[in-house]
C-alpha cells in the first residue's frame, strides 16, 4: 500500500507524512511545475504543467488499496475505481455511495457558473486547526482501515 497525494495547493501534506510515518507506509507527493514541495519522508514527483497532468500521472501509479489525498472530485472517481481509498482534504471520504452526487454537484455548480454574470466568485474559507484535527482523525481511520485489509489478505 502506498498513499498518493495531489499536493498541488494541498494543506495536509504534513500531516498526511506524519501519519504514514507512523504506519509505516511510503508516501507520494505529486505536483506541477509551478508549484515547489520537498519532503523528508515522501517520494516527490514533478509532473509538466499541463491540464490535468498531476491527474493523469497519480491515476497511473496508484492500484486497489492504495490511498489517494485530493480535492478533485474526479480524481477521486478514478481513484475508486481502481479499488483505491480517497479523501478529501477536509477529511471527508469518497466512497462509492458518495461520488456519483458529488460529481453531479460539481457538474451543476459549473454550469451554473457558466451562467452567471458574476465575475468574481468567493473562496473557500481559511483553514482552522480544528479542520487539521479533523483530517487527521478521518485519515488516520482510513489507514488504519487500509492496513487492516492488506493484513487480512495476506
Amino acid at each position: 500500500m502506498k498513499i498518493y497525494v495531489d499536493a498541488d495547493a494541498c494543506p495536509v501534506v504534513n500531516i498526511v507524512e506524519n501519519i504514514a510515518k507512523k504506519y509505516d507506509v511510503q508516501v507520494v507527493l505529486l505536483c506541477d511545475t509551478n508549484h515547489v514541495i520537498s519532503s523528508d519522508y515522501g517520494e516527490v514527483i514533478i509532473v509538466g504543467a499541463g491540464a490535468d497532468a498531476v491527474d493523469f500521472r497519480l491515476i497511473s501509479l496508484c492500484h486497489r488499496g492504495d490511498v489517494v489525498v485530493t480535492q478533485d472530485y474526479g480524481v477521486a472517481a478514478m481513484a475508486l475505481g481502481k479499488g483505491a481509498y480517497a479523501i478529501h482534504q477536509s477529511g471527508k471520504w469518497y466512497t462509492d455511495d458518495n461520488i456519483d452526487k458529488m460529481l453531479m454537484e460539481r457538474h451543476l455548480a459549473k454550469k451554473a457558473k457558466r451562467g452567471s454574470s458574476k465575475n468574481h466568485m468567493k473562496g473557500p474559507r481559511k483553514r482552522s486547526a480544528e479542520d487539521d484535527v479533523r483530517f487527521a482523525e478521518s485519515f488516520e481511520r482510513m489507514i488504519r482501515k487500509a492496513l487492516g485489509k492488506r493484513i487480512a489478505k495476506g
